[in-house]
C-alpha cells in the first residue's frame, strides 16, 4: 500500500482531536475502522506513530516527525485542491447548473432566472432544511446557485469566492388551526402562543428552533414543545390541533391551518441568494436578483396575509435597489453593480 494524502490527513486528525474515539467521529468513521487504518498506515511508515493510552492517542517521536511533515505537506495541497476547483468552475459548461434551496418561496423562480439568463442550460434542483449545508455544498463546487435563509444575529457566514446577496427580510408570523380562538384575531402575541404546546423545527444545522427560543426567552415566554417537525408533518400537528407553531410571512394558507402576523413583529427571517463569484452565474447577478425579487412578491400577492401585512408597512419588508449583494467585490466579480 502506498502512502495517500487521505492518510496524512488521518493522521492530523488523530492528533488534533486527541483520541481515536472523537477522531472517528470528526471522520465520520468507525472508531475500529480508524484504529486498523491507523495500524496499517504505521506498518508502511515502519514505525509506532501514537501512543494510545486510556486518557487519548499522543504523538511518539517518530509520529512528531512525520506529523510535521503532513503539516508542511497538507496546506499545499488544500490550496491545490481549492484553486483548481475554482479554475474548473471558470470553465464549467454553463449547459450544467445545479441548484440548491431551504424551505422557501424561491425556488421556482431562481430555477426560472438561471433558465432566462442560460437558455439551453440543463438545470437541477435539490431541497434540503439547513442553509448551512447547502451553503457548504456551494462552497466545495456540488452546486451553482442556492436561495439561503438566516435570522437576525445568526448571519450566514462568509465563503471565499461565494457571493451572499440579501433579497428582502420579511416577518415570521404565527401558524394556527382554523378552528382555534386566536384564529379570529388579526394578529397574535407571543404572550398568548406561550399557553399552547408548539409544534417547532429540531435544532440541527438549521437555527431557526434556536432563533425562535432566544426570542421567546427575552420576552419572559417559554412555550412547552412537545413536538418536533418541519414541512408537511410541522404543519399537520398544526391541522388537527394538537400545536400552533410558527411560520415564513408566504406560508399559504390551506384548509384548517390559518396564519396570522405576530404582533409587535418580533421575529425575523432574511431570504439570501447565493453563488459563485467564478461560477457560470457570476455575469448574471443582477438578471437573477431582477427576476427572483419579481418572483417574491408575486409570492408575496398570493398570500393574503402578508400582502396585507405589507400594505400596512410600506417600509418594513422592502426590497433592496436591484437586491444588492453582500460582501461588495471588485469590478467584473459577479457582485451587483448596485453594491459598488
Amino acid at each position: 500500500m502506498d502512502l495517500e494524502v487521505r492518510h496524512l490527513r488521518v493522521l492530523r486528525a488523530i492528533a488534533e482531536a486527541g483520541s481515536l474515539t472523537r477522531a472517528a467521529a470528526s471522520l465520520s468513521m468507525t472508531q475500529p475502522g480508524l484504529s486498523a487504518q491507523l495500524r496499517r498506515i504505521e506498518s508502511m511508515l515502519g514505525g509506532a506513530l501514537f501512543d494510545r493510552r486510556q486518557d487519548g492517542a499522543r504523538p511518539t517521536p517518530f509520529g512528531e516527525l512525520v506529523l510535521a511533515r503532513a503539516h508542511a505537506i497538507l496546506p499545499g495541497i488544500d490550496a491545490l485542491l481549492s484553486d483548481t476547483a475554482r479554475a474548473a468552475r471558470r470553465l464549467a459548461s454553463p449547459h450544467r447548473v445545479r441548484i440548491g434551496s431551504v424551505g422557501a418561496p424561491l425556488l421556482g423562480h431562481l430555477v426560472m432566472a438561471v433558465r432566462e439568463s442560460l437558455p439551453g442550460a440543463e438545470v437541477t434542483a435539490r431541497c434540503q432544511y439547513s442553509p448551512g449545508v447547502l451553503l457548504g455544498d456551494l462552497a466545495a463546487g456540488r452546486l451553482e446557485a442556492a436561495a439561503l435563509g438566516d435570522h437576525p444575529d445568526q448571519e450566514l457566514p462568509p465563503h471565499d469566492g461565494i457571493v451572499l446577496a440579501p433579497l428582502v427580510t420579511e416577518p415570521v408570523f404565527a401558524l394556527l388551526p382554523s378552528a382555534h380562538p386566536l384564529a379570529a384575531e388579526e394578529s397574535v402575541s407571543l404572550a398568548q402562543l406561550a399557553d399552547h404546546d408548539w409544534a417547532v423545527p429540531r435544532p440541527d444545522g438549521d437555527r431557526t428552533r434556536e432563533y425562535w427560543d432566544s426570542v421567546c426567552a427575552l420576552t419572559g415566554h417559554r412555550p412547552a414543545t412537545p413536538y418536533e417537525a418541519e414541512g408537511r408533518q410541522l404543519t399537520e400537528l398544526v391541522r388537527v390541533g394538537l400545536a400552533v407553531s410558527l411560520c415564513q410571512a408566504t406560508f399559504l394558507e390551506s384548509p384548517g391551518v390559518t396564519v396570522r402576523p405576530l404582533a409587535g413583529n418580533p421575529l425575523w427571517y432574511r431570504h439570501v441568494l447565493a453563488w459563485h463569484r467564478d461560477g457560470p452565474l457570476a455575469a448574471h447577478g443582477e438578471a437573477l436578483l431582477r427576476t427572483v425579487s419579481a418572483g417574491y412578491l408575486t409570492s408575496c400577492s398570493a398570500a393574503p396575509v402578508y400582502a396585507r401585512w405589507r400594505r400596512r408597512h410600506p417600509h418594513a419588508a422592502r426590497l433592496p435597489d436591484c437586491a444588492a449583494a453582500v460582501p461588495c467585490g471588485e469590478e467584473g466579480d459577479g457582485t451587483p453593480s448596485a453594491c459598488r
